[in-house]
């Protein structure tokens, strides 16, 4: 899959400013031993997690005690207990901290968070205004009663607002959850209610897709059926706050509940390492979400080392990613705040009016770090648009993708098209870890398709269905060795069996994490798709990023999605097609489809029926929903049709008359 030469290959003089090289002789100088590649130093990671975890906490400048238990470093302090249990290990069992705290060492006059909204409103918070709107939210929430681990819930847009009230909440051991307001009112409650929130937040309205879009009647239906819930706080985005406070019992507009707070020195409650942090939630397209339990060490220490060494992410820095606040990456976003960086948020349709939009963020606020989805990537290209002509990019050190694999089209646009002179990370983890397990490496070369390599401290390795390591195979992505980022547990599971069966089942005391992957011959990444999405006609395994990688070279193919249709005793693929404005699919077109894919991929690949589709359903965070496709196809119940975006393009998978034979 790879070409010949590296896409990207950093210069000395960025190598040797990369904060990677740095802890790189960090470690050299703690062990006394020779690194001479990131191989070298990611093999000493997982070999003495130890002395690892203990360099990321000091080198990071984590604020917070690491405990004197006795043992494990040469500072004394226990840094792992029971390493070889999963799940069961403790990180710094014995340490204390904050994770708000983390995120608010900075003080001064400088952004720390810049805004634009899809409406052109454009805010700017300093690092003093926020520690102040963050001590006001801390007041009003003390004030509700709320204590160390009630749950607050937050149903918001990416804007500044939600960024302190998590900061707020964390200040005083409480336990954040949050989705985007695009969510149905089922959808809402099908997280929230599961976890039993005493505050829950939301906005007058938002803004997508060129319209102001107003959710007060979901709110009031919401908040109806959530019993625990002390105070409904509106935030202000439409200018209607007050008039959809005053029609909500329980609710008051937040910039009144916040008027009775004058600001103050925050005050911080240190807690345990394993302290819950936040409450995350599985797509939920199998069935009713998971509520996934994440550390407030666990958090902070994966998202601070993934920050600082393998983004680079250097104090001063103008860090972006798009996002919504039902994605896991708005939660890796705002952890910026912890290495120094400025916060660049925006909120609404990435293609309003057009795809230039982030494009021209990035631009004026001089971004360094763009982060963005595979499939923004690709619409970009398939728009015909060329940043590299039309925008100032000059500030950008690094360009992230994510969400789903990035083809190899799509490498070789980010070069062409929007900068040749950038690190491109693709980076894959999820809402499991929040966070990544393979990802970029700013000391490496970037080579067509590939994920640049496992992420420090991560035992990563692909392996086959009897438990055995592949090298340049297809086969399980795992981690053989605990890691601090595995969560707590899941919300509502005394006994652990649900946490148990959804990672530890497949392989005893190995975490398997779904994803159908394979090791390339530099030492990089390749995602072929979700483990449960492959295709197995004749019993062999195909992941269908394969698939999407060829088809979706074509400017007649706007998306794709694959299945793997039961029929006659066997599988066959199916590949649903949704095509560019005026084409239409004839047998000629079916024809250059298979050749393409014959030719990229392998016969094996060749849908055996080719179908043309006006839409295609979507998560809310962007991803292709095979599964819920697949049931479609197969006349079985969608569990959860309120995880989707666009529920009602499942109708147009039911009962094809070109599957019936």
């Amino acid at each position: 899959m790879a070409g010949d030469a590296p896409l990207w290959t950093p210069t000395q003089d960025q190598v040797d400013a990369a904060p990677m090289t740095a802890f790189m002789k960090a470690a050299a100088a703690r062990t006394g031993k020779d690194f001479s590649s990131y191989a070298e130093l990611h093999r000493w990671s997982v070999d003495d997690r130890e002395a690892f975890w203990s360099l990321v906490w000091d080198f990071c400048g984590i604020v917070g005690d690491k405990g004197a238990g006795g043992g494990g470093t040469s500072g004394g302090e226990r840094v792992l207990v029971d390493g070889d249990k999963m799940p069961g290990a403790a990180f710094f069992p014995d340490a204390k901290l904050n994770f708000a705290e983390n995120l608010l060492q900075k003080t001064g006059a400088g952004d720390a968070i810049v805004f634009r909204g899809e409406d052109k409103v454009e805010r700017r918070l300093s690092w003093n205004e926020l520690h102040a709107l963050t001590s006001q939210l801390q007041q009003l929430f003390l004030s509700l009663g709320v204590k160390n681990g009630d749950r607050i819930a937050a149903m918001m847009p990416n804007m500044p607002e939600t960024v302190a009230a998590m900061l707020a909440t964390a200040s005083i051991g409480a336990v954040w959850s949050s989705c985007s307001p695009d969510f149905g009112e089922q959808g809402v409650l099908d997280r929230f209610g599961q976890i039993e929130p005493v505050v829950f937040i939301a906005p007058d309205g938002y803004w997508y897709n060129g319209k102001a879009i107003e959710v007060a009647d979901k709110i009031a239906a919401v908040a109806a059926k959530l019993a625990t819930v002390r105070k409904i706080l509106i935030v202000d985005y439409l200018g209607t706050s007050t008039d959809v406070a005053a029609t909500i019992e329980r609710a008051t507009a937040l910039d009144e509940a916040l008027s009775s707070f004058a600001a103050k020195p925050l005050t911080f409650e240190r807690l345990p390492f394993a302290h819950p942090l936040y409450i995350l939630f599985s797509s939920g397209t199998t069935g009713i979400p998971k509520c996934i339990v994440h550390s407030t060490g666990g958090t902070l220490i994966q998202h601070v080392k993934e920050e600082r060494l393998h983004a680079g992410l250097l104090d001063g820095d103008r860090f972006f990613y798009f996002t919504t606040c039902g994605w896991m990456m708005w939660n890796w976003l705002v952890s910026g705040l912890a290495s120094g960086a400025t916060l660049l948020l925006y909120d609404g349709s990435p293609f309003c009016p057009d795809g230039n939009v982030l494009f021209d963020f990035a631009d004026a606020e001089k971004m360094t770090y763009f982060g963005t989805s595979a499939k923004f990537i690709d619409s970009v290209r398939k728009a015909g648009l060329k940043p590299i002509r039309t925008h100032d990019l000059s500030s950008v050190r690094t360009i992230s993708s994510t969400g789903s694999p990035l083809s190899p089209e799509d490498f070789r646009f980010v070069y062409d098209g929007i900068k040749q002179d950038v690190h491109l990370a693709s980076i894959s983890g999820g809402t499991d870890i929040v966070s990544c397990f393979v990802l970029g490496v700013p000391t490496q070369p970037v080579w067509t398709g590939e994920i640049q390599g496992p992420g420090l401290g991560l035992a990563v390795d692909v392996w086959d269905d009897d438990g055995h390591p592949l090298r340049q195979e297809k086969g399980e992505l795992v981690c053989t060795k605990a890691f601090p980022a595995m969560p707590i547990g899941f919300w509502n599971d005394p006994e652990g069996k649900k946490y148990h069966a959804a990672y530890f089942e497949r392989f005893d005391n190995v975490w398997c994490h779904g994803d159908f992957a394979e090791w390339t011959a530099h030492g990089g990444l390749i995602i072929h798709g979700r483990s449960d999405a492959t295709l197995n006609p004749g019993g062999v395994r195909i992941g269908t990023a394969e698939i999407y990688n060829q088809v979706e070279q074509m400017p007649e193919i706007l998306e794709a999605l694959c299945i793997g249709q039961d029929f006659d005793n066997d599988v066959r693929v199916v590949l649903f097609v949704r095509l560019a404005a005026g084409v239409e699919l004839d047998a000629e077109l079916e024809k250059r489809i298979r050749t393409k894919i014959r030719s990229g991929a392998s016969p094996r690949h060749v849908p055996a029926r080719i179908v043309a589709v006006t839409d295609i359903p979507r998560t809310k965070s962007g991803k292709i929903t095979e599964l819920a496709v697949r049931d479609m196809v197969h006349g079985r119940a969608i569990k959860n049709k309120e995880a989707l975006a666009n529920p009602e393009a499942l109708e147009l998978f039911r009962n094809l008359p070109e599957l019936a034979d």
